[in-house]
């Protein structure tokens, strides 16, 4: 069996371990029990690339999302000691207490976009983990995180995180812009990248034009956090 993911019952019943027998070999310590119907093999060292994918195959469109993708692409302020996973789905659910004890994360199930973007665009794996879990590419990162902005992220770091986003695809950008559902989201995005002085600002001023959100007046919330946004046309 592979090491450093966790075992299912399905898994374990391909070669013929039951649930009784599952049961049995945990008493006996064959077995490490994880949660309901998942099982480790004893000493063995819960690895987070295959702990993730094998969470992907019961929570639909599971992928590392938000600040957490842009860190791992390479797009990052300071980098923390242990810093919370941002995992991102397309259906409401909680992540299991087991994961969660194992690598501290967040489980967001937002709708960002209209529900005709293909549910994978914009998701891949890492360049140098091409069979790893899927992560969210720069451009959808970022609309992640700056959906998050007053909420579970502060808008400052935020900021100086955006600012580093200077290489992003304009085409791909657009796409998921015009995609995006929350007004909040596209303004935040179009003001900073012009205040920032990002080079695709042009294309995100271009896909704001377009969207819902523009002819309309100045946009102002008060966040949770405390903080109040005012976002131009």
């Amino acid at each position: 069996m592979p090491r450093g993911a966790p075992l299912g019952s399905p898994e374990l019943k391909n070669i013929g371990v039951s649930a009784p027998l599952a049961y049995q070999y945990v008493k006996r310590g064959w077995l490490n029990k994880l949660g309901r119907g998942v099982f480790t093999l004893p000493a063995d060292e819960l690895q987070r690339d295959a702990t993730l994918k094998f969470l992907a195959r019961q929570m639909p469109g599971l992928h590392a999302g938000g600040k957490t993708a842009l860190a791992w692409r390479g797009v990052r302020h300071n980098i923390a000691a242990r810093e919370r996973l941002s995992l991102w789905g397309v259906k409401p659910g909680k992540l299991p207490q087991w994961f969660s004890l194992k690598f501290p994360s967040r489980y967001v199930s937002k709708e960002l976009f209209h529900k005709g973007l293909p549910v994978a665009f914009g998701l891949s794996p890492l360049p140098e983990s091409p069979n790893g879990p899927l992560v969210s590419e720069p451009e959808r990162a970022l609309l992640e995180m700056l959906s998050e902005v007053g909420l579970q992220q502060s808008a400052e770091e935020a900021r100086h995180i955006m600012e580093g986003a200077r290489s992003l695809r304009p085409e791909v950008l657009r796409r998921l812009l015009h995609e995006c559902v929350r007004v909040k989201v596209v303004r935040l995005c179009t003001q900073w990248a012009e205040e920032l002085e990002l080079p695709w600002s042009s294309d995100a001023r271009k896909a704001l034009s377009q969207s819902h959100g523009a002819g309309q007046g100045r946009w102002t919330a008060r966040m949770k956090d405390g903080t109040t946004l005012i976002l131009k046309p």
